[in-house]
């Protein structure tokens, strides 16, 4: 019996155990328990604008490479654009600088025609003059050695006469 009594508890000590676990319940309740449920609701909803803060993070990092996603495509489409832009401006500039140097040597070309026109003129008109003056000058040396004598001169005038008549 002896070791029966230590293992059941007497009534006394029962009682004041369940008496004081109330008061400590009631103490807990008054003094701990919104603390403690204070805490644990405070974690929770720090624990939430967490989820939430990390949600709108994600969104905004989804949007931002959407953005530079489609910024990068603009930009290559820009890029495109400018390069194609300085290409129609090389070949036009090219164009237009083959075309100046071909008015150039055109009007190279037809002034050193004209040059070349005018020399040729200017050496048949010399040529002209100096035959003209040979001319000239062998008719008067055949002139005079056919008009030395006056038989000769009188055939001359003769001649000439008839040929005026006729």
């Amino acid at each position: 019996m002896d070791s029966m009594q230590l293992v059941t508890p007497a009534i006394g000590l029962m009682f004041w155990t369940v008496v004081i676990f109330i008061l400590l319940l009631l103490i807990l309740k008054k003094f701990a328990w919104k603390p403690i449920l204070k805490a644990v609701d405070d974690r929770n909803n720090s624990i939430k604008e967490a989820l939430s803060s990390a949600e709108n993070a994600k969104k905004e990092m989804e949007q931002l490479t959407a953005d530079n996603d489609k910024i990068l495509s603009e930009a290559r489409v820009e890029r495109d654009s400018i390069i194609k832009e300085a290409r129609e401006i090389k070949d036009q500039t090219i164009a237009e600088a083959k075309s100046k140097a071909s008015e150039e040597a055109e009007k190279i070309i037809s002034s050193a025609k004209k040059q070349i026109k005018n020399e040729k003129m200017k050496a048949m008109t010399e040529l002209k003059n100096e035959i003209a003056d040979i001319s000239i000058q062998m008719a008067e040396k055949i002139i005079k050695s056919e008009l030395k004598d006056g038989k000769s001169q009188k055939k001359l005038i003769e001649a000439d006469l008839k040929n005026y008549m006729n």
